[in-house]
Order: C-alpha cells, then sequence, then structure tokens
C-alpha cells in the first residue's frame, strides 16, 4: 500500500471477511515535494490499524519513499524471508471472496511442484473459458498474473530486481523462442531494455522474466477473480481516466470460483490463452474485436 486511503479500505475490508491468521503489510513511505501525502500514507497505515481478529500483524513500513520498483520488491524479499508462502495484493486489486480459498488451495496442491511459479487471481480472457476440459477450474499459462497472487519461497528466490540476465538472453533472442511471436516478444524487450535502464520503475517485469527464463508456468482462474479498481490520476501507472481510453481489463468485474474445484488432467500451458493475453495486455484488439467483448461481458 501506499498513498490511496480508499482504495486500501475496500481491499481491506474483503481481507477482514477472509480473517488470515497472519497479515503482512507492506507500506511505501511519502514523497518529500508531494504536499499533503504524509497525511494520506498516514490514513492508509490507519485503515490496517483496525484489524479486529485473532491474526498475527507484522509491519514493513518505509520512512521516506522508496518507489514502486525498491518498496514491492523489497517488501516481497522480507514477506518471503518471514513466511514460505503468501497471498499478496496490492491496494487496487479486490479480490472475490472465494480468491482466498482459490489460492489457499493451489498452494497446497502445488507446493512442491517446481513446473508451476505462482497462482494468479487474475483472468484476462474476459468470458472465454480456456484449457483442455473447459469445465476445469483453472489453467496454466506463461503467465503469473500479479494483480492479486500467491506463490511460495522457493519461486521468489528465482525473481532478481535487476534482472541481470536480460543482456545474455536479449543477445541470444531466447525472449523469441520463449515467446514465439516477434511482434509480442519485441515489445516484452523493449519494457525490459526500459527497466533496466531506470526508466520505467517498477518491479512486476522482473516476476515475468524470472518465470520465462525458468520456464515456469503461471495458474490462471477460469473467471475472473480480481477487479483492477486503481485506474486514476493517482495511480502510479494505470493513470487513464477516460472512459474511451480505458483498458479492457480496467474495473472487470469478479465471477465467484465453484468448489470443489475441477483440476486439469494435464499441466500444459495453453498457448491460445497466452495468445489472447498477448493481445489484451497490449490492447491490440481491433475496434469491432473490442465492441464485440465489450457486449459478451455485459451479456455475463
Amino acid at each position: 500500500m501506499f498513498n490511496r486511503p480508499a482504495l486500501t479500505a475496500q481491499v481491506f475490508e474483503r481481507i477482514r471477511q477472509a480473517q488470515p491468521r497472519q497479515l503482512l503489510v507492506v507500506a511505501d513511505g511519502p514523497r518529500a515535494n508531494r504536499p499533503g501525502e504524509a497525511e494520506l500514507c498516514a490514513q492508509v497505515r490507519g485503515i490496517v490499524e483496525q484489524v479486529d481478529w485473532d491474526c498475527d500483524v507484522r509491519h514493513n513500513y518505509a520512512d521516506s519513499n522508496m518507489g514502486c520498483k525498491r518498496r514491492i520488491a523489497s517488501g516481497l524479499d522480507w514477506a518471503f524471508t518471514t513466511v514460505e508462502e503468501a497471498i499478496i495484493l496490492e491496494d487496487d486489486c479486490l479480490p472475490d471472496p472465494t480468491f482466498f480459498r482459490f489460492c489457499s488451495e493451489m498452494l497446497d496442491r502445488y507446493r512442491h511442484d517446481a513446473r508451476v511459479m505462482g497462482v494468479g487471481g487474475a483472468n484476462y480472457q474476459l468470458g472465454q473459458r480456456r484449457g483442455a476440459n473447459r469445465a476445469d477450474s483453472y489453467y496454466f499459462s506463461r503467465f503469473c498474473h500479479i494483480w492479486g497472487w500467491a506463490s511460495w519461497r522457493r519461486s521468489w528466490q528465482l525473481y532478481d530486481v535487476e534482472m541481470k540476465l536480460w543482456p545474455e538472453v536479449k543477445r541470444l533472442g531466447w525472449l523469441n523462442d520463449i515467446i514465439m511471436n516477434d511482434e509480442i516478444a519485441a515489445q516484452w524487450g523493449r519494457m525490459f531494455d526500459r527497466v533496466q535502464s531506470g526508466e520505467l520503475d517498477t518491479w512486476d517485469c522482473q516476476w515475468a522474466f524470472a518465470t520465462w527464463i525458468h520456464a515456469k508456468l503461471g495458474i490462471v482462474p477460469n473467471g475472473n477473480l480480481i477487479s483492477n479498481i486503481g485506474y486514476g490520476a493517482q495511480a502510479t501507472h494505470t493513470h487513464t481516466t477516460h472512459r474511451a481510453r480505458l483498458p479492457l481489463m480496467a474495473n472487470v468485474p469478479t465471477t465467484p470460483m465453484t468448489f470443489p474445484l475441477q483440476h486439469p488432467d494435464y499441466v500444459i500451458r495453453d498457448k491460445a490463452a497466452d495468445d489472447f493475453t498477448d493481445l489484451v495486455q497490449k490492447d491490440t484488439l481491433s475496434r469491432w474485436e473490442r465492441v464485440r467483448l465489450r457486449l459478451r461481458r455485459i451479456k455475463l
């Protein structure tokens, strides 16, 4: 969390409903050149002091601003030093109540399966079910989505915030081999360049990079369990406010997960789903495809 008390309050209320036995709280500090931000950060921290259930609460608060890259990466370093596995939510990722049980069951089932990097809560398929059996509760992907996610210490140990291997991977052209789409690989390559040069202050590109170079898979629910409510002027990266220009994944409603879960028979990534995710993430769907999917989502 950082400086958005209204969003933090919504997410914290869902956490309160889930009543975890342990809560690790990571917060960035205010920027010195932003009047009033210290007060907003204090309000945010006050929200998570309202724990009214039996819970071990631990804090990792920055006194001054570290920025998105350093604060989240260092916060997760601390978290995975403290615990073996965790469910992670940022202040603008509003989970469906079933998200917590889904993550818990996935963490338990794949705890010792080194093929799996993590569990995502977001689904980028816009109502389309994926997997060999469309009735399955989830499918496997080369993406390990981080709008509400869960993972293990064993996976986080593969993470390198500096992406020291990127120059070699770039030189050998391995990103093209991983993604199997030259245009999308080039887009990711430019983003990795910006992260490594310091132009882009983020931590999540490094998570994708670690997932790919170690040939891992992410779990994606066959239905969206996270609504990103953070698009707006206060956001660090998702600051679009014009309704017509909002990405397709902005404010997508959630769909409750059904239990008991139906597990896939195969641990194999769904390439068609990943190809579609590429289009949605890069917002390169055609105008008519966007209209069709918006109408489909309204009907859902």
